[in-house]
């Protein structure tokens, strides 16, 4: 498996198979998620991944870039797949379907809760811009795909796109309380979605239709 940018470790590679870097981002997550941001020292960090300070500064500045790193993995793998669904011929209703399966399963993947770290209060600091800045692209590609797939505009469009978006990231709550997050979840957000952007049930079964199999 590559590494990242870093010095390797004395041991080399641990038993996990993850390279340091994932290692220590792995190590942060779960602390970040069980004991929170505040609590969490790089010290606790080091130690959690089994590697000295030293050489989690060799791969982050501090536990920031860390969180930053997090934080970005919750959002640039939906914009980056928005970016495809952009240059697609295919219906908006389809695509605004398949964002938003997508953008859940996202959510919902891995074993730590990362999307809950948006809660933080220390996401406020500008050292976190770069997450906002992601987030903010991603939100605008919803509007985009909500104002054609519904036919929306001005204040109608505003409020069915944050509908839309809050119902997404609706799952980051529900699987923090370990509630409603069962199998098929994507499905039945995606067709809410393009309910509230204004499609009838028919509709929403022929963008689904086209969407799924892709």
């Amino acid at each position: 498996m590559a590494r990242g940018r870093g010095r390797p470790r004395a041991s080399g590679e641990p038993a996990s198979g993850l390279s340091t870097e994932q290692e220590i981002r792995a190590a942060a997550a779960r602390l970040f998620c069980t004991q929170g941001y505040g609590s969490t020292s790089t010290y606790k960090i080091a130690k959690e991944a089994r590697i000295s300070q030293a050489t989690m500064y060799h791969y982050f500045a501090g536990k920031h870039e860390i969180l930053l790193a997090l934080l970005l993995d919750t959002v640039r793998p939906s914009v980056a797949y928005a970016g495809e669904l952009a240059a697609s011929s295919e219906p908006a209703a389809a695509r605004l379907w398949r964002l938003c399966a997508f953008d859940v399963r996202l959510l919902l993947s891995g074993e730590e809760n990362l999307g809950s770290l948006y809660l933080l209060p220390e996401l406020g600091d500008e050292r976190f811009a770069p997450f906002h800045a992601e987030r903010q692209r991603l939100f605008e590609t919803y509007r985009d795909l909500v104002a054609a797939a519904g036919d929306l505009a001005g204040a109608d469009l505003a409020a069915a796109t944050n509908l839309v978006f809050g119902l997404v990231e609706s799952v980051i709550l529900r699987r923090r309380a370990d509630t409603g997050v069962g199998p098929g979840i994507d499905t039945r957000i995606a067709d809410a979605a393009l309910r509230i952007a204004g499609l009838d049930e028919a509709a929403v079964g022929l963008a689904r239709a086209v969407a799924q199999p892709l």
